[in-house]
């Protein structure tokens, strides 16, 4: 981070396009046929997205972002750490953010490997995220969604324990028995990486993040929700004897910019049209797999499931969330605004919007970087040298 803000951009690599009649199916995830799945076609989606994050570095933003889903045209990473491993040898200056797999997913001292094999071949810029991962990830992989959470917490100890403690140590928990927990590739960074929990605001992964003083991302949250988690998340964490610093609060922000208002409008809308209407849209069984949620939960989520999983209305949808479609300084006001009313300097850019095409993100990567980044670090006390070639 320079200057006292930092730019991540986050990318989700979906499959594109989508088959015609798929405005017929309920879900795009989970269930949507492998059928439609075509490698050619996936090899050169690799190929755009892969030079997409390079240039994200090139530009200067200060990390790029990739994360991990299953069985959905919504994300074309069900093994982020090989993206991860992809870019680095590519990415010179920006740092490698796996924000990331749900460590109850894998076993979790193969993570705490992979993890550190990263962090020693970025030599040192790797930051991960924990996410308990999505209703939908359950239905896709053999873990019990009612023992999820505890499975989530066991696994985070244990991978700190490796990262931490030398070894041989052993473990033995509830889900997982080490007796010789000891992994040779041990982080570059001291004493671990850097950690953020992900998630959408349930109580539990709040008291986590608070308990071991990692950052928190909110995600897919309305603007006010965030800003009653994040008050939630400091005062948990002083609790704990945890001072949070803005830049461990990172702000999921949609952005789109162009020249005027209008023409950024006209540029962006169909595509967060896609990603709210197609991209997203799940079934509430599939959203929630019993013993996923708590009753509460439950209630709050289902409440708020048709403004993100399968509707749209730019309006509400511009109101309601962190999007932020227009010129340079529209945009750049929008982000000093919330970040100051959130009390973050952190922003997490989902600038590859649903099945944009490449000139799309290729502009406005460009347009934030040249003329939204310029304005907010001049504010803020500095500027960020662009990357060379």
């Amino acid at each position: 981070m320079n200057g006292g803000v930092r730019f991540d951009f986050m990318h989700f690599m979906p499959y594109v396009p989508l088959p015609e009649n798929h405005k017929e199916l309920r879900s795009l995830w989970v269930d949507f046929s492998n059928k439609y799945y075509d490698p050619e076609n996936a090899h050169a989606l690799y190929g755009r997205y892969l030079s997409e994050l390079v240039l994200a570095d090139k530009l200067g933003f200060d990390a790029v972002v990739v994360n991990e889903h299953h069985n959905t045209q919504y994300s074309m990473m069900p093994a982020p750490n090989l993206v991860a491993a992809a870019v680095i040898p590519q990415i010179k200056n920006a740092k490698i953010c796996v924000w990331g797999t749900p460590p109850n997913l894998e076993y979790p001292n193969r993570l705490a490997e992979e993890y550190a094999m990263l962090d020693v071949m970025s030599q040192g810029r790797l930051e991960v995220a924990f996410p308990l991962g999505t209703g939908m990830e359950y239905w896709a992989n053999p873990i019990n969604p009612a023992t999820a959470r505890e499975r989530h917490r066991e696994s985070i100890d244990i991978i700190l324990q490796a990262w931490t403690k030398d070894g041989p140590t052993t473990y033995y928990g509830d889900f997982y028995t080490y007796r010789f927990l000891n992994p040779w590739p041990r982080p570059y960074q001291k004493p671990h990486p850097p950690c953020y929990i992900v998630g959408t605001g349930s109580p539990e992964t709040i008291d986590l993040a608070a308990k071991l003083g990692f950052g928190y991302s909110a995600v897919f949250v309305t603007k006010q929700r965030a800003l009653e988690l994040y008050q939630t998340l400091r005062r948990r964490a002083a609790e704990h004897g945890h001072h949070l610093r803005p830049e461990q609060l990172p702000l999921s922000v949609i952005p789109y910019v162009a020249e005027t208002q209008q023409k950024a409008e006209d540029e962006a809308v169909e595509h967060l049209r896609y990603f709210f209407e197609d991209a997203l849209r799940t079934t509430p069984t599939y959203l929630a797999p019993p013993g996923y949620l708590s009753v509460d939960q439950l209630k709050s989520r289902a409440a708020l499931a048709d403004k993100l999983h399968g509707s749209f209305n730019f309006k509400a949808i511009n109101e309601a969330f962190f999007v932020a479609v227009g010129t340079p300084d529209h945009v750049a006001g929008l982000l000093e605004e919330w970040g100051e009313r959130m009390g973050t300097n952190h922003f997490n850019f989902f600038g590859a919007i649903g099945d944009m095409p490449h000139w799309k993100v290729v502009k406005n990567l460009s347009m934030l970087a040249q003329e939204v980044f310029p304005r907010m670090r001049a504010r803020s006390g500095g500027e960020r040298r662009i990357a060379a070639e």
